[in-house]
């Protein structure tokens, strides 16, 4: 290869002639000529044998025309094949696609706020939750189909009130709604039910409100939703390794900050930043409703004697002034608070904890005041006079003793 270089060399670079460049190099004039007359520099090749399947490559093309899927094991059977299998395997893997139909993969396209598609991701670290315990909260994650946008947010549980909030939250933020979420059958989203999909009741008031579509998966089928899978394994490798968490709160904090610069990153399918393409995306999406959607938790109760309600597997105290009257409880994903004819009557903090009960101190103190003036025993007249009634009138009245004036008379 070193001669065939310099003899061109010579021969275009500084115009020698064959004669003189044989003579330089030592070689013949014909060897000259044949490396000036070859364009590619020359190589060795071993001349071509054949291979012990050429003799069953015949029978191999019969079964494969009328059977394209026949597996490789029953083909070596049917042909009688003794030898080593790698060799028979690698010349039906050559032959196989030449008999099967072309199954080319379709791309799929979205258009400007089409869609956006939905899935809980269950990140694998141990969030701290209070009172001692730890956890893995579901993060709701979202992904536009056009933009490629990424929210998320981690939520308390993964029931309908929790998710419905989050939904709402996340949209919020996006400033308007896509026209359709695609989600698989998570149960507090909905099921399929004799081979057709159907949604939860919450589930439906919210997408009314919202006048969006909600787009439910087929079982078993990942593939329909693969946008939002990818995400959840880019959170998984590029967002969890080396963090720590003192908490949920810390949580979504160092998730929101990661995501401002993850929306940045050149999309490998894309090949462009989605924040690019965000703003067609967000203009194209639906107005958000001048009435907000109903989400979180809701219920009315009658305030027992022990001044606290339940949400959540967890207790929380309430003004004991408004014991055996009826209160609403209305809880979001940060706060609960209870009203009793509309006037606020406790506020707590959300606890993510299970089976806590959580207790304002203003309200233990009330409750210990009201205990202290119901028990105060009542005083009684010193003048008041208590008539003692004779025995003998008790004799009398059994007939033991004869009456006095019946004897007089």
């Amino acid at each position: 290869m070193e001669d065939w270089a310099e003899i061109r060399r010579l021969h275009r670079g500084e115009g020698m002639a064959i004669r003189a460049i044989a003579r330089r190099l030592g070689i013949s004039k014909n060897t000259v000529k044949k490396a000036l007359g070859c364009h590619q520099p020359p190589r060795y090749e071993r001349v071509a044998r054949g291979s012990i399947v050429d003799a069953v490559e015949p029978q191999i093309r019969v079964l494969l025309a009328e059977f394209p899927a026949m597996p490789s094991t029953v083909i070596m059977e049917r042909v009688g094949w003794t030898r080593g299998r790698s060799v028979i395997f690698d010349r039906i893997a050559q032959l196989r696609p030449l008999f099967q139909p072309v199954d080319p993969a379709s791309r799929t396209e979205y258009q400007p706020g089409e869609l956006a598609q939905c899935d809980l991701w269950f990140p694998a670290v141990q969030v701290p939750l209070g009172f001692g315990q730890a956890g893995r909260p579901p993060v709701l994650v979202m992904v536009s189909g056009y933009s490629r946008i990424i929210a998320a947010r981690m939520l308390p549980s993964r029931q309908s009130p929790d998710l419905l909030a989050g939904h709402w939250a996340l949209i919020s933020e996006w400033g308007r709604a896509p026209k359709a979420l695609v989600w698989d059958n998570e149960a507090a989203v909905g099921q399929w039910r004799g081979g057709k999909p159907q949604l939860t009741e919450t589930m439906n008031a919210f997408r009314r409100t919202l006048g969006l579509k909600v787009i439910q998966c087929r079982p078993a089928d990942p593939e329909a939703k693969g946008l939002v899978e990818r995400a959840n394994g880019y959170l998984e490798t590029s967002f969890l390794p080396g963090r720590s968490f003192t908490g949920p709160h810390d949580f979504n904090t160092q998730l929101a900050q990661w995501l401002v610069r993850a929306n940045q990153r050149i999309h490998r399918r894309l090949h462009c930043r989605p924040a690019d393409r965000w703003q067609a995306d967000h203009q194209a999406m639906l107005e958000l409703p001048p009435v907000p959607p109903v989400t979180g938790w809701r219920h009315t109760t009658r305030l027992p004697r022990d001044h606290y309600v339940r949400l959540d597997s967890n207790d929380y105290s309430v003004h004991p002034g408004v014991i055996g009257r009826r209160i609403e409880v209305v809880a979001d994903l940060e706060h609960i608070t209870v009203t009793c004819q509309g006037q606020p009557v406790a506020r707590h903090e959300r606890c993510w904890a299970d089976h806590q009960t959580i207790t304002d101190p203003a309200h233990a103190a009330a409750a210990a005041q009201l205990r202290k003036t119901h028990r105060a025993p009542a005083s009684c007249p010193a003048e008041l006079q208590v008539e003692q009634r004779a025995l003998t009138d008790y004799d009398r009245m059994f007939g033991l003793i004869g009456d006095d004036r019946e004897g007089a008379a």
